[in-house]
């Protein structure tokens, strides 16, 4: 799949810290950004402050119009976001490309150079001395 075609790219579940990172980075990279989170937190109101509108109810028709193009529009979605959800539905029904976030990590990650730190304990600890290094 060429995510080139794509240049918008909605997150299903982008209230996260990994969801809003990748928003944040998709935006970045020149795609214009918007997604939907069941809750108001101090992530989703940064992504608002940085122009990504974000949406707190299950209303498809709340998703801004220009994303309802499945020419050019990804959808991103976390598993934490439940498969009765009306907005994953959706997407997945109206046929759009739809990625789980880990397969979209893997995607825009397949042709750049990539350190990863996964793990149940310590990629915290692990990636602040990556960069600390990488940066030295």
């Amino acid at each position: 799949m060429n995510l080139t075609k794509k240049q918008l790219v909605y997150f299903i579940g982008i209230g996260g810290i990994g969801m809003s990172a990748l928003a944040r980075y998709t935006k970045l990279k020149g795609k214009k950004v918007a997604g939907y989170d069941k809750t108001p937190t101090p992530l989703t109101r940064a992504l608002i402050e940085n122009n990504i509108p974000v949406v707190y109810e299950d209303d498809i028709r709340l998703i801004p119009e220009p994303f309802k193009n499945a020419a050019h529009t990804l959808a991103v979605y976390t598993p934490a976001v439940p498969p009765d959800n009306t907005i994953y539905r959706y997407f997945l029904e109206q046929g759009f490309t739809l990625l789980k976030r880990s397969e979209f990590l893997g995607k825009i990650t397949e042709n750049e150079y990539c350190l990863a730190v996964a793990g149940t304990h310590g990629k915290t600890t692990t990636s602040t001395l990556l960069a600390h290094l990488l940066k030295h």
